[in-house]
């Protein structure tokens, strides 16, 4: 959090989520008697298909079963909604999370009807309660991920098309318990999401049309009221550039030393430790170049980076 309120721009869309869940895991006052409880959202295949409960099928993503459920979903949510937002803007990552919601939450229940369908193997699955953001995380990872080529699981550097995928094994180790086949439902969620974004290559997609055309409508006032001079930022003196960071248009940043795409939200690169300094901006130096690192002291500090993890 505290990293959150550095930024200059802080992302909008992925408070309002985190302050979604935290408020119904919390229940506080008049919200207690409002919400449904936990036992009447739990994500059941078996009960939603025979009630056509869509209560069931949306609002369970947004409960958790305990603090330490709601505070790793929170902070891995922080995690990626911060570099999605700010490398797409506002109104297109509400899209996609509706967009994500609706197909993790989709795709698991027919996931769960097929296996017993046609593999007579649906009753772990099908009677299964499961809650939690865990579904919309593993789909938003298939979409920060694709905007890479390698990924960080745990100090192990692997393809970034297969980080989910690693992540799903990992987590399926650690917590046995966890809903393996939420999560599977998410990753396939992001993988249709980037099939389906490919298609509007030349434009936005209707639902971002929508909801950035709701944002407009909603911020109205506030843009007339900075017409009169009220609302208006405080301007900045002083030297560097002026506007958005260069860093935050790409979404990565390239390391000087090794030339490792890291993510915007890193302050040191993933592969070699060396610290991002500058605008975010790398240039090819010759061997003269102070700045260029001896490729065996880039060995080094490889070595010495990977033991400390």
């Amino acid at each position: 959090m505290s990293e959150y309120w550095r930024l200059d721009r802080k992302p909008p869309v992925t408070a309002a989520l985190v302050a979604a869940n935290t408020l119904v895991y919390l229940r506080p006052g008049v919200l207690d008697r409002v919400l449904p409880t936990i036992d009447q959202v739990w994500f059941n295949p078996y009960l939603i298909l025979k009630h056509r409960d869509l209560k069931r099928l949306f609002l369970s993503a947004f409960y958790h079963i305990g603090e330490s459920h709601l505070v790793y979903n929170m902070v891995s949510l922080l995690w990626k909604g911060i570099q999605l937002e700010t490398s797409m803007g506002s109104s297109e990552f509400a899209s996609m999370v509706v967009t994500l919601l609706g197909l993790s939450q989709g795709v698991t229940l027919l996931l769960s009807k097929s296996l017993l369908v046609f593999f007579d193997y649906g009753r772990p699955y099908y009677r299964e309660y499961a809650v939690g953001f865990s579904g919309v995380l593993f789909a938003m990872k298939v979409v920060l991920n694709s905007q890479s080529d390698y990924s960080n699981i745990h100090g192990l550097i692997i393809p970034s098309r297969l980080a989910a995928w690693a992540e799903l094994i990992l987590i399926q180790v650690l917590v046995p318990d966890a809903s393996f086949i939420g999560h599977l439902g998410g990753i396939l969620a992001g993988i249709l999401y980037l099939k389906l974004k490919s298609s509007y290559s030349g434009g936005s997609d209707p639902l971002t049309v929508v909801i950035g055309g709701l944002v407009n409508v909603v911020t109205w006032p506030l843009r007339f009221l900075r017409q009169f001079g009220l609302f208006r930022r405080r301007r900045i003196t002083g030297r560097g550039t002026v506007g958005r960071d260069r860093r935050s248009a790409s979404g990565v940043w390239r390391c000087e030393a090794c030339t490792f795409d890291n993510s915007t939200w890193l302050n040191e690169c993933e592969m070699c430790g060396t610290r991002h300094g500058g605008d975010g901006l790398s240039f090819l130096g010759s061997s003269d170049d102070p700045h260029v690192i001896p490729l065996e002291e880039l060995r080094r500090r490889r070595v010495q980076r990977f033991n400390h993890r």
